[in-house]
């Protein structure tokens, strides 16, 4: 006796129909236009958006500029970890350290910081970007306004200290240009 064969599977015509599709994407209300002109492909992209609106127009140079100042931050709070009288030394031009706790909750309130720059560098989010980029301006604010101050006590004024305060002006300003820069309506094209 010989085993009785199945049946043969029966392949699903309206799959391949076109105007079975077309009917079925009309009932799910996808395929025409919205309200602002576009096209969605599937319920899901029609109910989350488009990505397209949300993509940050980056203005040049701002990946450039988010992986130096995270390269700096991080190698500024290794120095002041690892080697505190150095760093003092190389800032205060020769002038003695009373004690090395200070730098090293220093280094590591800037590798905290470093932390915080090297995820931003690899987000696409608006917010989180400014948010870095904010955090950076104020951080160098507040450095060039704290050394002013100390070399206003101190006296002291060397080509060293002259440098940091001028780098951390342009730093400000730089950060401050790309969290306008980033923060800003895109054209309409």
């Amino acid at each position: 006796m010989a085993a009785k064969q199945p049946p043969p599977l029966m392949k699903k015509h309206s799959q391949t129909d076109l105007v079975s599709r077309l009917k079925t994407r009309k009932i799910l209300g996808v395929g025409g236009e919205d309200d602002d002109g576009e096209v969605h492909r599937s319920k899901i992209s029609q109910v989350l958006g488009n990505e397209i609106k949300f993509a940050v127009r980056e203005p040049l140079g701002l990946r450039v500029w988010q992986f130096v100042s995270a390269v700096l931050f991080s190698g500024i709070a290794i120095m002041a970890l690892a080697f505190p009288d150095q760093l003092y030394d190389a800032v205060f031009d020769g002038a003695q350290v009373t004690s090395k706790t200070p730098i090293r909750l220093y280094g590591g309130a800037i590798l905290s910081i470093s932390l915080i720059m090297w995820n931003a560098l690899y987000t696409a989010e608006k917010v989180i970007i400014r948010w870095t980029l904010l955090t950076e301006a104020c951080y160098f604010g507040v450095q060039f306004l704290v050394v002013t101050a100390t070399l206003a006590e101190t006296g002291l004024m060397t080509l060293g200290i002259l440098l940091l305060l001028a780098s951390r002006l342009l730093f400000v300003v730089i950060s401050v240009y790309y969290y306008y820069q980033v923060g800003r309506k895109p054209k309409k094209v």
